[in-house]
Formats: structure tokens, sequence, C-alpha cells
């Protein structure tokens, strides 16, 4: 209704906090920190201010990190003594969550980071797959996906984060059980830029079955009676138009070939 008056409250309030008395979240997914990301970030913060204050719950040994774990790095970068900060109630369970929500909604994480901090909350915090999904908006096939990413040593993840593999050519990778196999496909990936589709379509090849030798390769039949075919066209035809479809076919013999045209309704195609 217009011209309500709506009255203000006050859900969250901002304080200071010495950085030092701040622990990090022993549950943070993000492993690495770009160091010139942080050296830019900490200059922005002493030019400008920390814009989006960080997010702590209360410890006995005084406050302990929720989010913002990279602008609190960067403010011990810069040597600032106070950091503003929203301060909220949450048990071990939610701080993790929490985290992990942060860094995916900003894209901070790495797949294998993700896919790690994924099982911790499975692990540790008893939360299932649907769970997680309905929390990150995430549908379960999709966390499913993403765990199944662990299955490389922490080793073969490092090496394939450093030949630039996206998340979608990692998990095809995964059909590669021999270790010197998946670093071979790794370099070349990256070397001839594939894209996901020619991806998979050269881990198939490697896959392939070895060719038979000449004398057991299998022969092809041989059709010698093209009146076979025909009657294939026309009775795909028939059973079309008892399904309602108005399909139809035309034959037309030229002089060196015979020409078949087939007309299904685009209606029937969609």
């Amino acid at each position: 209704m217009y011209g309500k008056q709506w009255k203000s409250r006050t859900i969250n309030k901002v304080i200071l906090v010495d950085v030092e008395s701040i622990q990090p979240n022993p549950a943070q997914p993000r492993m690495e920190f770009d160091q010139e990301e942080l050296k830019s970030l900490a200059e922005s913060i002493v030019a400008n201010g920390l814009l989006q204050p960080l997010t702590v719950r209360k410890t006995g040994n005084g406050y302990e990190l929720v989010s913002g774990e990279r602008r609190l790095r960067a403010m011990k970068y810069a040597n600032l003594k106070e950091a503003p900060c929203i301060l909220i109630t949450a048990s071990d369970r939610q701080a993790a969550v929490l985290a992990l929500l942060e860094n995916i909604q900003r894209a901070d994480l790495n797949y294998f980071e993700e896919a790690i901090a994924l099982k911790n909350l499975i692990v540790e915090w008893g939360l299932s797959q649907n769970e997680l999904g309905t929390r990150l908006g995430k549908a379960q096939p999709t966390i499913a996906n993403k765990l199944r990413l662990l299955k490389f040593t922490p080793e073969e993840q490092q090496w394939i984060l450093e030949h630039h593999i996206n998340e979608r050519q990692a998990r095809a990778l995964l059909r590669l059980e021999d270790p010197e196999k998946l670093l071979t496909a790794v370099e070349y990936i990256e070397e001839q830029h594939l894209n996901v589709v020619q991806t998979e379509e050269y881990i198939d090849g490697l896959l392939d079955v070895p060719q038979e030798p000449p004398h057991q390769q299998r022969l092809c039949p041989i059709v010698k009676d093209v009146r076979l075919f025909f009657n294939t066209i026309n009775k795909a035809i028939h059973v079309m138009n008892q399904s309602g479809i108005d399909a139809s076919a035309e034959r037309l013999e030229k002089e060196d070939h015979i020409e078949y045209i087939v007309r299904i309704p685009l209606s029937a195609a969609r």
C-alpha cells in the first residue's frame, strides 16, 4: 500500500574488533590465496576502507571468523589493527555451512576445494547430499558429481589445476584409471586447447579396444537387395500414420539413382 510508514529495525550491529583477536574459521574451504590479489585488496582497503564487514561469532578466546577470510588476510597484510565486523550467533555446523556458501557464491573456490568442503560438511557435520543441494541451490546429482572429483589424488588434483583443466574436463578424466595415461592426457588437452566435447572424444580414443589382427576382423554384412531399405522407410511411415502423424514419403526414380522425399509435420517433431 502506497504511503504506508515502515519502521526500520536493527538485526545485526557492526562492531569494531581487534584484528589479532579474530581466529580463522577451521572449516574454511578455500586453501589457496593469490598474494598479488591480497596485496591489491589490502591497498584498496587502506584507500577506501572495508566496504563489506567481516562476519564473526563470539568464542571463549575472542572471536572466530565465519566469512571474510580473504578480507581478513588483506587487513593483516596492511597491518590494520581493527576490523568492522557483524557479530552473529552460529553453531559450529552453521559456521561451516556459511563459510562454504560465501565462497561458492563469490566463486572463490576451485572445484577441488569445493568438493573437499562438501565432503567435510557431509562427514563432519552430518549433512546429506540432498540437504547440501537444498542449502546451496544445487541438484543432488550435481553434488554427487562434484564429490566424484575426490577420486583424484592430491598430486593429480594439483597437476590438473596447473594445466587449466575445467571441471567438466576433469570429470571426463576420471575414466582414466592409469596414472601415466592421466598425466599424458592432461598435458595433451592443454597443449591442443581441447574443449569439453573434444576432450571426451580424445578419452574415448584412449580407452578404445585394440584393433583385432587382420585375419580376425569382423566382416560387415552386405545387403544386396535395396528393397529392404525401401520397406523399412514404408513401415516407418505406416507406423507414424497409425499414431496420428500425417507423414508421407515420395519415391522418385532418376536416371542413375532413386530419391526418397520424407515429409513429417513440424508439429510432430516438437
